[in-house]
């Protein structure tokens, strides 16, 4: 808005006659060149304009700063336009030119394209525009700023602009800028192959420098756009006055400098005027700072830049500019410069007189080299233009050299942008191949539409405008050490139509300590097993650990991946395994000493079986239950055996098999224990109407074979009903598969195991009832013990089998050979001992009888001086019970406990004996 106030202003101010058209434009284009039909340039031929900020009224423009660049651009453009005329590509058409100086100024540029507008340039401007102009086409300018400026003027009267240097996308609207080419790709191309860059290097943590001109804030808006999308982030991102005579240029470059200094990013990018960046450097090289550089068009060639002494210490330099291509014959007319015949170009004039003049400073530079090293002579920057010849040559305007020819760079656009006005006259001419039919005074605007039309081959390459820009590409340029300066080599190439970058890595010798890859980024690397747990930005982040079932096999990955197929991973995995199944294997200790304890066992049942066996007819083997016991054992072989059902890989049927065999055989050996219990029980109780009624419940293969098919039935309703069967435990944190039986609803495992403890705590009561019998011979002491091992084993065993999933085959195994171990060692070992350590006489038939005859002496008389006997009870207590399990051979009664009670108390006398029966009578035993 404030750039149209300025335009209007100015046309204003020229239409109110304040100045006339001659002095106004006099000596303000610096070349031309006579012609049928004029084609305009407008370039930056000097870098700014002097005292512009202090001017307060419409008056010449001082130009200052010779740009090189520029002035090369703008000779190309001229060889181009002789080589047309030369090559009557335009039969009896001459190609005029009119180059205009815009000085890197907008307004300056605007003055440039009204004065190439006028009908005449020697009329005052009071002449309205018309529709033929003495311009037809004008090609620039260099600067984006500028050719917006300009864009927007020609715009109103469709005079064909086309540029070679301006990338702005802003260009692209076409709504504003109706007539605006360029032979260039749109800075939307350049600032995604800018951020493709830096992905492929995985630079993502980079600062950003841009001037504040239309070209550097678009640049920037669309690199942060993309850089985005690549998952680069800007550090930092800095603006610096695009006008070079700005009052706070120096400030800012300093304070620029030091927060390229202060920042962890080892990556810049230069968004930027070629003066500027070499301003920037000087400063950079002063206090030694080195980055990796990031140039854009605009300077990614720049001369000056790539000689500064020192240049070799800034790091290294890439740059994109614009695919290039052959100028035939340019070399040869840079090192022959001239105006040409009628022609004037006050910029070579200009051009020679800073190369070739001799001055008072290349004199006195002269003489200091003449009187001492050339170390102690450091060359002043404004005598890097001039030649070592100067002050020897008679006349510098007829001076030449190969100077120009090392400072060539895009000029391939600028020789695009004129054989497309080339081909558009020719069509809109009607040109064949002995002379143009057409009228050589035709308006811009059908100019216009023919340039949009062409599509023409040049150096076997085809060119067309697609929407307003040349269908070209970009090439990335890598600088490189040449002795004291920087050389420009070629390394890579972007593609505009696929959006591909493509670059030759093997070709680049990088300026770091370690000669790799320099690293840009916001945090430290993420080693493989983690990923990048993003932080505050979305490059800024913390490494985590991959999850159970993913991983990282490369470093720097946003997400782990996922596991492949049946694989798994732990946590902070780099890669994936199978899982292993776990289950009671062979080789395992545990297990090898399980099976050992085991085996001892089974030894010991045998070897117990073998000295039972020829015990057969002791009373020991009679007291232990006689043929009883071999049941006992059969039972605990069988248990012994379902331990081995724990170990190997599980199945259905062994699931099924191992808790049915531990069930069946440890129920039988419990059963015989209850026998034992309730043998004991009946034999030694006092109250003889409770020992006739309990006798009759005492049938040892009854009790055996009903608490053994008890268990039985349970059995085949849990197999029936809620069968166990094999489950695959799975677990996040383990790369184990665990094989293992699951029981169902465990109702079926509760009952069986309950069913085991209710036999054992009823033999746990019923010798606890019966624990008074003598001590030889107490089976009592041995059955408690026993059972109370179980119990304890199997209450401890809920709690673990509950909790510890994975254990659960091994700790039953193991509850179930510490329960056979406790039979054995209560049941088994203590009559063994007696059978073969004891003496005879302590272990025979009379030695048994005296102890229990002695026991029942003991436990009656007690009883007697407690109770009183009725006679109903007397004659009661001589009925005969059948004893024999005891281990007798032959009936014990209660009548012999009586006759024995009564000779005891005949030694005492016969009045004693007469108190006990009235005992006797009062209180049954």
């Amino acid at each position: 808005m404030l750039l149209q106030v300025n335009l209007f202003t100015l046309i204003w101010t020229l239409l109110a006659g304040h100045v006339s058209c001659c002095d106004y434009f006099e000596s303000m284009c610096g070349a031309r060149g006579p012609g049928d039909i004029i084609i305009g340039v407008l370039n930056a031929c000097h870098s700014k304009v002097q005292n512009l900020e202090g001017r307060i009224k419409p008056e010449r423009f001082n130009c200052t700063g010779f740009d090189l660049t520029s002035f090369v651009e703008t000779l190309a453009v001229i060889h181009t336009i002789d080589t047309i005329n030369d090559s009557g590509f335009l039969p009896g058409i001459r190609l005029g030119y009119l180059v205009c100086d815009t000085c890197s100024d907008a307004s300056k540029g605007i003055q440039g394209a009204i004065h190439m507008l006028a009908i005449n340039q020697t009329k005052p401007f009071g002449c309205d525009f018309i529709e033929r102009p003495l311009v037809k086409a004008i090609i620039g300018a260099r600067y984006s700023e500028v050719s917006t400026a300009v864009a927007r003027l020609l715009g109103l009267y469709m005079v064909p602009q086309i540029s070679g240097t301006s990338s702005a996308n802003t260009l692209d609207d076409t709504l504003r800028y109706p007539s605006f080419l360029r032979t260039i790709p749109s800075d939307v191309h350049q600032t995604h192959a800018l951020a493709q860059l830096m992905a492929h290097f995985k630079w993502n943590w980079v600062g950003v420098i841009s001037g504040d001109d239309d070209y550097g804030k678009a640049a920037l808006n669309d690199f942060v756009k993309y850089a985005e999308d690549a998952n680069v982030c800007a550090a930092f991102n800095e603006v610096i006055p695009h006008y070079l005579g700005h009052p706070e240029s120096n400030r800012r470059i300093s304070e620029v400098a030091t927060r390229i200094q202060s920042s962890s990013a080892r990556v810049v990018l230069l968004i930027l005027k070629g003066q500027l960046v070499e301003q920037l450097f000087k400063v950079m090289i002063s206090k030694g700072i080195s980055r990796t550089w990031i140039a854009s068009d605009s300077w990614s060639q720049y001369q000056p830049v790539a000689e500064l002494t020192g240049i070799n210490t800034i790091g290294n330099v890439f740059g994109i500019r614009f695919i290039t291509g052959p100028n035939p014959g340019f070399e040869r007319f840079l090192t022959n410069l001239s105006p040409g015949p009628a022609a004037v170009n006050r910029f070579i004039e200009e051009y020679k007189n800073l190369r070739f003049e001799c001055t008072t400073e290349v004199q006195q530079h002269k003489d200091c080299l003449n009187s001492r090293p050339a170390d102690q002579c450091p060359l002043p920057d404004s005598l890097k233009l001039k030649s070592k010849d100067a002050c020897e040559l008679p006349d510098p305007q007829k001076a030449n050299d190969d100077f120009l020819v090392h400072a060539l760079n895009q000029t391939y656009a600028h020789r695009l942008a004129t054989w497309s006005i080339a081909y558009a006259l020719r069509a809109l001419l009607q040109c064949n191949a002995t002379m143009c039919t057409g009228e050589r005074d035709l308006k811009p605007c059908d100019l216009l539409l023919e340039i949009k039309k062409v599509n023409f081959t040049l150096d076997n390459k085809q060119f067309y405008f697609d929407k307003s820009s040349l269908a070209t590409g970009y090439e990335l340029i890598n600088w490189v050490k040449r002795l004291n300066r920087k050389h420009f080599e070629v390394i890579g190439r972007y593609d505009v139509t696929k959006r591909t970058l493509s670059i030759e890595e093997k070709t680049i010798e990088w300026q770091t300590p370690n000669k790799t890859i320099p690293e840009s980024k916001c945090s430290e690397s993420c080693p493989p097993g983690t990923f990048q747990k993003i932080s505050t930005t979305f490059c800024c982040f913390n490494c985590s650990d991959c999850e159970e079932g993913t991983y990282t096999n490369v470093s720097d990955l946003p997400n782990c991946l996922k596991c492949p197929g049946d694989t798994w991973s732990l946590r902070g995995w780099k890669i994936c395994h199978q899982r292993n199944e776990s289950f009671l294997k062979w080789d395992d200790p545990f297990v090898i000493s399980l099976l050992v304890v085991t085996g001892i066992g089974l030894l010991l049942l045998f070897s117990i079986f073998i000295i039972f066996l020829n015990k057969r007819h002791s009373v020991i083997y009679k007291v232990a239950g006689g043929k009883i016991v071999f049941v006992m054992m059969a039972g605990l072989a069988v248990s012994f055996g379902a331990v081995v059902l724990f170990v190997s890989k599980p199945t259905d049927d062994i699931c099924k098999a191992r808790q049915t065999v531990y069930a069946l055989g440890f129920t039988l050996s419990i059963s015989c224990i209850l026998v034992k219990a309730f043998r004991t029980f009946l034999a030694f109780l006092l109250d003889m109407n409770k020992q006739h009624m309990l006798n009759k419940l005492y049938k040892p293969a009854v009790i055996v074979v009903s608490g053994t098919g008890i268990q039985g039935l349970i059995c085949i309703f849990w197999l029936i009903f809620d069968a166990p069967k094999v489950e695959h435990e799975i677990s996040r944190q383990s790369m184990e598969i665990v094989l293992q039986c699951n029981e169902g609803h465990n109702w079926g495992f509760g009952i069986m195991h309950s069913y085991i403890a209710l036999l054992a705590s009823i033999c746990f009561l019923l010798a606890l009832k019966g624990r008074k019998v003598p001590q030889r011979f107490n089976e009592t002491g041995y059955i408690i013990f026993s059972m109370i091992i179980h119990l304890f084993v199997w209450v401890c065993f809920i709690p673990i089998y509950v909790t510890k999933i994975q254990q659960r085959p091994a700790v039953q195994a193991s509850a179930i050979v510490v329960s056979n171990f406790g039979i054995i060692f209560c049941h088994f070992f203590p009559k063994c001992y007696m059978m073969l350590c004891k003496k005879k006489k302590d272990t025979d038939r009379q030695s048994y009888l005296k102890n229990v005859r002695n026991f029942s002496i003991s436990t009656i008389s007690n009883a007697l001086s407690n109770t009183s006997v009725s006679s109903s009870d007397l004659e009661n207590s001589d009925k005969e019970i059948d004893l024999t399990d005891t281990g007798a051979s032959t009936p014990i009664s209660s009548r012999a406990s009586t006759m024995t009670i009564q000779a005891e108390s005949h030694n005492t006398g016969i009045s004693s004996s007469h108190k006990i029966r009235q005992r006797l009578r009062a209180k049954s035993l």
